[in-house]
């Protein structure tokens, strides 16, 4: 995988021209001088990857917003006391870039989906690139869709033969995004070859079985439950994917592509720019000394109750007071002794699923760089941090059937026993809900979102949350007091106002932002 991010010479190589709308990314490639030959395809759709490194996309990005839920307490600041409130304007420095972001690797994929097929090339490998294309679109495209976008107005969608056209409104609502990004996905499966048919260098693409899998999620946004039903179906019936029997070692290096794989950011702690650092984010704030770690986002006590008593998760999922975890070949007690958690901890809690690079030990006095990147400014790993994963195809399964008054049973059941969990006769959508929240903690299928289209978040938010252990005269201490949600509002985020300003009128505000 590392060939596919060592691009980023390429992509700024391809920045020959420029548009003056940011909702079409610069740098489209002069067809005069690229888009010639095989290398050309190569290095064009290798360059859509470039972005996945950016800290700004999977490192932070998003999940900046997700730190509205429940799930989540956030180091003190500003900007996420406002999200908390749900007032932020979109042009704060941690959320403005996402937007461009996205569009530009949309941009991208775009360039190779009108170019390549005029190239001569192996028909096998011609196929294979444009469907890695069609699928990053997608997967662009709906992460700013369900965002962005609701039944008043969806996002901009840039004509792929029309492209130098920038100015493009928004379409009347976002059901004409989602019913495009599945006709990507779909072009995506027809074409892209099953994980397993790929060699070591080339996993980390995109396959058949990932686009199933995101048509599913996005037919779930788009209420088409048939739709994730099928999809969801596809994923598990093709034999391609099951559950790692051990829920904790999902989340460790040598598992990185095991079956429950379907897409993932792929990460490396040899070179500093490739990667996610997402694990450096959650670790605690300057790492006790070690390592500096970011600590930027906890797990709240909400959510570690909403664990039953015997769930396996749990403790693969979160660290609290007490609990001995691996820290650079030692044993550590967290919250105690020298790993007492800073002042900069608002819940007392800390995610313990991607603290497996930190467990090895250092080598020579530094961490040892088969896991962990010695730039602790750009705290990347070895550890991929997972985007999409069979359990959740299985809850989406779940959910597509019981929203069509079918019986999920066995889909719920599948995850409850991996987490030593006994089964549900009769599983409901409060079961479905639970199950969702404690499976998927802490990871980037965004539990705001899930309380958002099941409507739940006005009345969930409307309760405080509170650290684990400190008190405030003899009662739980509030970290954060119950929240207004507006969902004719807050349902979704505002768009980036310098996006707007150079639109030329085409780009509107979120009604309510």
């Amino acid at each position: 995988m590392k060939k596919i991010f060592c691009v980023a010479a390429i992509a700024g190589l391809l920045m020959a021209t420029g548009c003056d709308l940011d909702v079409v990314p610069q740098g489209s490639p002069t067809t005069g001088t690229f888009w010639k030959t095989e290398a050309d395809a190569i290095a064009g759709i290798n360059s859509a990857y470039a972005e996945f490194s950016n800290d700004d996309m999977y490192g932070r990005g998003f999940f900046w917003l997700s730190n509205a839920s429940n799930d989540i307490g956030t180091k003190p600041r500003a900007f996420s006391e406002n999200v908390k409130a749900f007032k932020i304007t979109g042009n704060e420095s941690e959320v403005k870039s996402i937007w461009r972001l996205h569009y530009l690797t949309m941009k991208r994929c775009n360039d190779v989906i009108r170019n390549v097929p005029n190239i001569q090339m192996t028909e096998s490998l011609k196929n294979r690139i444009l469907g890695e294309a069609h699928f990053l679109h997608a997967v662009m495209h709906l992460e700013l869709a369900y965002h962005y976008g609701d039944d008043r107005k969806g996002i901009p969608i840039i004509d792929r033969v029309d492209y130098e056209n920038a100015y493009v409104p928004r379409p009347a609502n976002v059901k004409v995004n989602y019913d495009y990004i599945i006709e990507d996905l779909k072009a995506a499966a027809d074409l892209l070859p099953y994980f397993d048919d790929y060699g070591q260098s080339d996993k980390g693409r995109p396959h058949k079985t990932a686009a199933w899998a995101y048509i599913a999620r996005t037919a779930l946004y788009a209420k088409d439950w048939a739709t994730a039903e099928l999809y969801a179906d596809k994923v598990i019936s093709s034999g391609k994917h099951a559950l790692v029997a051990n829920f904790a070692d999902v989340f460790k290096i040598a598992n990185n592509f095991s079956p429950e794989y379907i897409w993932s950011v792929t990460s490396s702690a040899k070179d500093t720019g490739l990667g996610s650092i997402f694990p450096g984010v959650l670790l605690e704030d300057k790492g006790w000394g070690q390592y500096n770690g970011w600590g930027v986002f906890y797990p709240t006590q909400d959510l570690y109750q909403e664990f039953e008593a015997n769930d396996e998760r749990r403790e693969a999922t979160i660290l609290k007071t007490g609990d001995v975890f691996k820290y650079f070949g030692a044993d550590a007690t967290f919250n105690q002794g020298a790993y007492v958690v800073s002042s900069s901890n608002r819940t007392g809690l800390q995610f313990r699923k991607f603290m497996e690079p930190y467990g090895y030990p250092k080598v020579g006095g530094s961490v040892d760089i088969n896991y962990v990147n010695t730039n602790a400014d750009k705290p990347t790993t070895a550890l991929n941090v997972p985007l999409l994963r069979y359990a959740d195809v299985l809850l989406m399964m779940a959910e597509a059937k019981l929203m069509q008054g079918k019986n999920a049973d066995s889909e719920i059941n599948q995850v409850r026993e991996r987490a030593g969990l006994g089964d549900l006769s009769g599983a409901t959508m409060t079961d479905l809900k639970h199950e969702r929240r404690c499976e998927l903690a802490g990871e980037w299928t965004d539990h705001h979102f899930d309380l958002v289209r099941w409507g739940d978040a006005e009345a969930t938010y409307a309760k405080p949350l509170y650290h684990a252990y400190a008190l405030d005269n003899g009662q739980p201490k509030v970290i954060y007091a119950g929240r207004v949600f507006n969902p004719a509002v807050h349902h979704v985020w505002p768009i980036p106002p310098d996006e707007i300003a150079v639109s030329k009128g085409t780009l509107t505000q979120n009604e309510g932002w």
